[in-house]
């Protein structure tokens, strides 16, 4: 297990690397450049040859590079000049991080809890009512947009209902505590009960339209798992030996059926982000989706690069995670 979780972080330092190099490449080859950004239209000759040279940018593209590796190895990534202007970007991302984590650990968490033991009801159920309700709830997670969706919820649940907040992380004139950024879990360790609940109410239909996807592919992963598991040799050897059915649900069905869907729940996870960006857009929560389109719009690229490589980062340790925890379910893995 030593032997293959070293050769993983082996890996992971060469992808980071990679990553590095490809968002360094890519940042510049945007239209107007960081000169651009940050002296704007009206900037002369002179003050912009001045900036480059101050920022190196006369330089060859290696050693620019490597400055920027070792600025990016610090927390360096720069000043933000559209998302908070004035702002060291690393501290914009920081500031902002909470509400993403926040919201996509409870999308993952929605799309988990319903996704795996549906679709190993559905699997086990095959071509029963259960199982055509969920197949068409699941092609209707991936084929409606999710922004779609989110103004969908938000207009029914929020505008006309008036069960849920429209918008925003928490209620405005709100007296709490925000010592981590995480607003439920700072009400919940404050013991400020009224403002975790106030928390929690504002991310449930963000969280209900974000989880969509995640949910649909978890369940039908879930669900083809399990019936490739059902028709496998070893799973008609436990039967006929007599062994009882949660013995043969628990040891064989169930733990065998969730190497793919470990996989799969990994790659979700990174992949929150994408939908997060729309979400945080539409539900005006102020996290690392909303930062990452604000920078594009505004041409902020500290933030851009900041954000970028964190997402990247957190995306790698999340394969990471999920490499280890397929090795502990699958013993096998540990000896390739």
């Amino acid at each position: 297990m030593l032997r293959y979780t070293v050769r993983r972080l082996g890996q992971l330092v060469i992808v980071t690397l990679v990553l590095s190099l490809l968002l360094f490449a890519w940042l510049r080859a945007l239209p107007g450049g960081p000169v651009s950004a940050l002296l704007g239209e009206r900037a002369t000759e002179r003050s912009r040859a001045e900036l480059v040279e101050q920022l190196g940018l006369d330089q060859p593209l290696y050693v620019q590079y490597w400055r920027f590796l070792g600025r990016a190895v610090t927390g360096d990534f720069g000043v933000s000049t559209g998302v908070q202007p004035g702002t060291p970007a690393l501290e914009v991302f920081l500031q902002r991080m909470p509400a993403t984590i926040e919201l996509s650990v409870l999308a993952l968490t929605i799309a988990v809890l319903v996704g795996i033991p549906l679709g190993y009801v559905a699997g086990r159920r095959q071509g029963g009512w259960l199982d055509n309700l969920s197949i068409t709830w699941s092609l209707l997670g991936v084929a409606v947009p999710v922004f779609f969706l989110a103004f969908l919820l938000k207009y029914v649940f929020a505008i006309e209902l008036g069960l849920l907040p429209a918008s925003g992380r928490q209620e405005a004139g709100t007296n709490a505590t925000h010592a981590t950024g995480f607003y439920v879990l700072d009400g919940l360790l404050t013991r400020e009960w009224d403002a975790a609940w106030n928390a929690l109410l504002h991310l449930l239909l963000p969280a209900a339209a974000l989880s969509t996807i995640p949910f649909a592919v978890i369940f039908r992963i879930t669900r083809a798992s399990v019936l490739d598991v059902l028709e496998e040799d070893y799973v008609r050897t436990a039967r006929a030996k007599g062994l009882g059915a949660t013995v043969i649900r628990t040891r064989h069905v169930l733990r065998n059926a969730m190497l793919p869907v470990v996989t799969t729940v990994g790659l979700q996870t990174g992949a929150l982000l994408s939908g997060a960006v729309l979400t945080e857009q539409v539900f005006n929560i102020a996290g690392i989706g909303q930062a990452l389109s604000l920078g594009f719009q505004r041409q902020d690229y500290a933030v851009l690069q900041v954000v970028i490589m964190a997402t990247a980062m957190v995306y790698v340790l999340v394969n990471l995670v999920v490499d280890l925890a397929y090795a502990v379910i699958d013993p096998r893995l540990r000896t390739r």
